[in-house]
């Protein structure tokens, strides 16, 4: 495309020695990524600054530089005032608008983003429709998957990644949209048409200064659903009733809202909720009627997961025998309420569990139909909120007949200090510190006897261990199913 009609978009930008027939190639941010015929955007991270990295880009091949300032480099510089925000609207443009070709439905929220957006890609699987799926674990296109490296990527990425959608046919999109995300400008130009909101607990207060900045970060997914009415194409706000943030992202949106919920009265709800250790039962009511539910999936929290997923796909206009069907099939998501089975006559389940809310809902949802003891192995993430240390050994305590306090990802504080914030103060003891995570499962597996029930929480999906700047090969499934096996060679 030729770099003119890439900068149309701009209103406004200072440029010197710019010719207009240049073509681009592609856009990038990784001065490592550019090639020959690239536009290189220097973008201010924590870590490293873009602008330091232009004459790499340039020996690269990049062609133009798209920067906030000055640059004494060979090739033409376009200067604007906030480059991150330039650069989505460029890549909108270089990419043609492809959210505007297909529906797109953001979930946010602190816990249950992966569940639900799984649970819709099955629902349209299910109504033959071909999704692209943007989240934690990957991003899959159809039944392809590939890593990505945060929740939500950056726009340029994004945008790049929704060409691809629409060249291979992908008929909805279905992506987690982190607090992060939405305060960095990540999804400018993302074109969402139902916004999904699960749940406000404790989360990210490293990055966010306190609770209401980060209900602040997550309304923007709401206000940015638009502020005018197309009949052809409704939007949605689909919200959590029973949260006791829900009156304030109701008026952060001027679309349709559809709420649900178990406790106060919602559009769609969930009521005669049967509860066990093998299926989760209940009557889902909608405007569009009601139909019986009986899922494989565990736990209240998974009945919340259900109804926001439902809520989404009725106003996708996806019939109630369709959304049963789904939800029936359903067995579980990747590291979430995962069991691991070899043959051991006690339970053990991995969850992604690493908020307080989320930990204290799996254990009380373990305690539910727990017929001996519950030991809950579980630490914190280094870099990350430090108030919600101690919170999460106290819940530990509060649900499991003992807690394994251990390193999670430490990155680059060092592991025996996370604990040691964990158990300050904690005037309980039915506990333990085991630094070393392998070391602790082990100990908890070789403790528990038949009907008990042992939790491994905060890493679910997770394949790797980081320490320090590396990440090491590392799955609690595995490691647990080891430990189980060392066990019964005995």
């Amino acid at each position: 495309m030729k770099i003119t009609d890439i900068l149309s978009v701009l209103p406004f930008y200072d440029v010197t020695n710019l010719m207009e027939g240049m073509e681009i190639n592609t856009i990038e941010m990784d001065s490592r990524k550019v090639k020959s015929g690239d536009l290189f955007v220097c973008i201010k991270g924590y870590t490293v600054d873009g602008h330091d990295y232009v004459q790499q880009a340039v020996n690269n091949g990049a062609v133009a530089i798209l920067a906030e300032k000055r640059l004494e480099v060979d090739v033409p510089v376009i200067i604007v005032g906030d480059t991150s925000r330039a650069a989505a609207m460029l890549a909108t443009k270089f990419y043609n608008y492809p959210t505007r070709k297909f529906p797109l439905i953001g979930v946010t929220g602190t816990n249950g983003k992966t569940t639900v957006t799984y649970l819709l890609e099955t629902i349209f699987k299910q109504f033959k429709k071909k999704t692209g799926v943007i989240g934690t674990i990957q991003m899959k296109i159809g039944d392809d998957s590939y890593p990505v490296k945060n929740t939500t990527p950056d726009a340029l990425f994004l945008q790049k990644v929704f060409d691809q959608m629409v060249k291979d046919n992908v008929e909805t999109g279905i992506m987690e949209v982190s607090s992060h995300a939405l305060d960095q400008g990540r999804v400018f130009g993302c074109e969402f048409d139902i916004a999904i909101f699960t749940n406000l607990s404790q989360d990210h207060l490293d990055y966010h200064k306190d609770m209401d900045d980060y209900l602040r970060a997550k309304s923007l997914l709401f206000a940015q659903l638009g502020n005018t009415y197309n009949d052809k194409q409704k939007k949605f706000a689909v919200i959590n009733q029973d949260d006791p943030v829900s009156k304030i992202l109701k008026r952060s949106t001027a679309q349709h809202v559809l709420t649900y919920g178990c406790k106060n009265e919602a559009q769609i709800m969930a009521t005669d909720i049967q509860l066990d250790v093998t299926a989760t039962n209940f009557i889902l009511k909608t405007p569009i009627g009601e139909i019986a539910i009986k899922s494989k999936l565990i736990g209240m929290f998974n009945v919340y997961n259900m109804l926001a997923a439902s809520a989404a796909a009725i106003a996708a206009n996806i019939p109630l025998t369709t959304i049963k069907t789904a939800l029936e099939n359903i067995t579980g998501v990747s590291g979430r309420f995962e069991p691991v089975l070899a043959g051991q006559s006690f339970a053990t389940l991995v969850d992604y569990a690493h908020t307080p809310d989320s930990l204290e809902n799996v254990l009380q949802t373990i305690n539910g139909f727990a017929k001996q003891k519950v030991y809950v192995v579980v630490g914190c993430g280094g870099d990350r909120d430090k108030t919600k240390r101690p919170l999460m050994a106290e819940i530990a305590l509060k649900y499991a007949d003992r807690a394994i306090f251990t390193s999670d990802n430490p990155r680059t504080e060092d592991a025996q200090s996370i604990l040691d914030d964990m158990t300050e103060g904690l005037e309980q003891d039915h506990f333990d510190v085991i630094t070393n995570r392998k070391e602790a499962i082990f100990k908890t597996i070789e403790l528990a006897k038949a009907d008990d029930i042992v939790l491994i929480a905060g890493k679910g999906h997770e394949t790797y261990q980081q320490i320090g700047d590396v990440k090491y090969d590392f799955d609690d499934r595995q490691v647990a199913r080891e430990a189980i096996q060392a066990k019964e060679n005995k």
